[in-house]
């Protein structure tokens, strides 16, 4: 059964990251669409024998990459279509908690900000338009 979204959910990361920090990046900003966008997520998984899991995204994450350049334009694209999207920038690397990530992030004015990720959920059209030129994560 092939389901079609009149949504999309997108991650695009700044290519020049290690892995680590890439796979980082990525679950902490979708943790922001999981955490506000009601009906996002799916009932919880269980398996044969019982065992229950946490629930995920109904639908395909799709995980881009950008340069430095690319991934502001796609930051200033979405900003243009207020859209909503959790960010996460070169700073937030440094802290180690919620509040001091929150603090790290005030301190730098939008257009000094070092981004190295965002993630947004929005209709399609949108999503595409703030993406485009941008290749899917290999």
């Amino acid at each position: 059964m092939t389901m079609t979204f009149d949504t999309k959910i997108a991650v695009v990361l700044r290519d020049d990251l290690p892995v680590w920090q890439k796979l980082n990046v990525t679950a902490f900003t979708v943790s922001g669409i999981a955490g506000t966008v009601e009906g996002v997520t799916g009932e919880p998984y269980e398996d044969g024998s019982g065992h229950r899991y946490l629930p995920m995204f109904k639908q395909p994450v799709m995980v881009f990459s950008a340069d430095a350049v690319a991934i502001r334009r796609a930051y200033d694209r979405a900003r243009e279509r207020d859209l909503v999207f959790s960010l996460f920038t070169e700073e937030l690397f440094a802290t180690g908690n919620d509040i001091d990530n929150r603090a790290a992030m005030k301190a730098v004015p939008t257009e000094d900000l070092r981004i190295v990720g965002l993630a947004l959920r929005a209709e399609k059209k949108a999503i595409d338009k703030v993406l485009k030129g941008l290749s899917l994560h290999r």
